[in-house]
């Protein structure tokens, strides 16, 4: 029963996301100055006459009320009908899905590599003392407050233009991902390095590591047979919001590296006001937060047995 209630408010809390997600980008786009007959032809400099524009309102449902076309729209979405992208004149849905799985796998490569990063920073702080300490607090405030397009623009002067180590663009193969994928990862690590260093510091301090200790346990085994597992619960339980993080940093890292993908393929739809294209995005872009979310709690209810029992 317990486990059903569970999924259960998770589940309406996914829809009522999505929900959220569906109506302030209907309404954010309507809000944008312009005409979305003109975008459906091509933008202002279509020059298309205004029999076009009229048989374009009466196909969309354009002519409608503000409150009816909601409604449709809420309609043909939960139908699972994305629509048809007024740019590309192809099924969104197919578009989406094909460009998913290109920023799926910037997004799990980075938070893996984030991870990584972040764990490496708290074991070394939390064993170099006071000094060990302020330098890792200091490293971590640095990469968090780091901009993406900084970031970027710095590792492609570097290993770019200088060394000549990595491509500039994201290319096809691993080599195209290096750069993408530390300029992703390297912000979010420093703020789950704060995380994590903080409550290593806490469980090092905890009586069950004293009395592991006192057993005649190794520091290396304190910290990972006892001490990295509490260390890793908060972490853990940022890992869903660390996943939209990224997927909203990838709408930078993906324009930059031109990288084909969900964020750069937002951008321009924003841009040219494809409203099908940026609704599309936005959905499956919330869906996987959501999804991402749910596995992130129920990870922390097998990490924490306090969490099952609560």
């Amino acid at each position: 029963m317990k486990i059903g209630r569970w999924v259960l408010t998770r589940a309406l809390g996914g829809i009522f996301v999505l929900w959220a997600v569906a109506t302030l980008i209907f309404f954010a786009m309507r809000a944008i100055p312009g005409d979305p007959a003109e975008a459906i032809l091509g933008g202002p400099g279509s020059q298309a006459s205004d029999e076009a524009i009229a048989q374009v309102r009466s196909e969309y449902g354009l002519d409608r009320p503000l409150y009816e076309q909601y409604l449709l729209s809420l309609g043909r979405l939960a139908t699972g009908d994305l629509g048809t992208s007024y740019a590309l004149k192809a099924d969104v849905a197919g578009l989406v899905g094909e460009l998913f799985l290109s920023t799926l796998i910037l997004t799990v490569l980075s938070l893996l590599v984030a991870w990584a990063f972040a764990l490496t920073l708290a074991l070394w702080a939390t064993r170099g003392g006071r000094i060990g300490r302020m330098i890792g607090s200091g490293m971590e405030i640095i990469a968090a407050a780091v901009p993406h397009f900084w970031l970027a623009s710095i590792f492609i002067v570097i290993f770019s233009t200088a060394l000549g180590w990595l491509p500039p663009i994201s290319t096809p193969g691993p080599l195209g991902l290096v750069l993408p994928v530390l300029t992703l990862a390297i912000p979010l690590a420093g703020f789950l390095g704060q995380v994590m260093r903080e409550s290593l510091t806490d469980a090092l301090e905890s009586p069950f590591v004293l009395s592991a200790r006192a057993r005649g346990e190794s520091e290396t085994g304190v910290r990972w047979r006892h001490a990295i597992r509490h260390a890793a619960l908060p972490a853990i339980s940022l890992s869903g919001w660390a996943f939209g993080s990224l997927i909203s940093g990838a709408v930078v890292v993906e324009t930059v590296f031109a990288r084909p993908g969900l964020g750069r393929s937002l951008l321009n739809a924003v841009l040219i006001r494809d409203v099908p294209m940026v609704t599309g995005v936005a959905l499956i872009s919330a869906l996987a937060f959501v999804l991402v979310t749910i596995a992130t709690d129920a990870i922390d209810r097998v990490a924490d047995p306090r969490l099952r029992s609560a």
